[in-house]
């Protein structure tokens, strides 16, 4: 088990290595997240372990149902969900996220879905990332995935995430800089954060800030 951040736990039940070649043969660096719904009613756990057990090319890193979220494979090893074959950008370049019962949908999806926006919330954080690193399985191969959360509205889920990444922040007493202008990244104010960590740069800015600012609130 490893600690991400604001008191989320992750399981790890990783694909082992002799199986790489089949599941997640390829080193990576990160460049977004890909959500999928799993259409199915398992539990994450189940989700995982099934894909651990069986031979197919299908693989993925989380899965997150309402009470858990499991890793099978390192952030920094490929996996194939995005059915954009071999060398696509969702397959070589995307962190995959399976959120569970979407089959069914009801309460137990609901809280999946929002654990998961929590999830990906901290990741984005962690990272230094702004909401436009999350995309969805249909940007890559056009399939209506994931279903339930497209139906639900994908803006709102960005919202959720916008949401959790504004309240993870914001719920730290001694906030940093760094983190402050984290925040206005995921909020589209500001492009970039690295003009602003000093002080002449700052005020050199400032005015982009506040226009940004009056735009959102308008």
């Amino acid at each position: 088990m490893i600690r991400v951040s604001n008191g989320l736990n992750v399981i790890q039940k990783l694909v082992p290595s002799e199986k790489y070649g089949v599941k997640c043969p390829y080193k990576m660096n990160p460049t977004c997240y890909v959500v999928h719904n799993t259409a199915n009613d398992a539990t994450a756990r189940s989700e995982i372990n099934y894909m651990i057990s069986n031979d197919n090319l299908t693989s993925f890193h989380y899965a997150i149902d309402d009470i858990e979220i499991v890793q099978g494979v390192t952030e920094d090893r490929n996996t194939f969900h995005a059915g954009d074959g071999a060398n696509g950008k969702g397959n070589r370049q995307g962190i995959g996220i399976e959120i569970c019962y979407s089959k069914s949908g009801g309460e137990r999806f609901i809280k999946a879905e929002r654990l998961a926006a929590k999830f990906i919330a901290c990741k984005l954080i962690e990272r230094g990332w702004g909401i436009e690193k999350v995309t969805k399985h249909q940007d890559y191969s056009g399939k209506y995935c994931p279903h339930r959360t497209l139906d639900m509205g994908w803006q709102r889920f960005l919202d959720m995430i916008k949401k959790e990444m504004e309240d993870n922040i914001m719920s730290n007493d001694n906030m940093t800089l760094d983190e402050a202008l984290k925040v206005l990244k995921a909020n589209g104010l500001i492009s970039n954060t690295e003009p602003w960590k000093t002080t002449i740069e700052t005020g050199k800015h400032m005015e982009t800030l506040i226009l940004n600012v009056a735009q959102k609130l308008k």
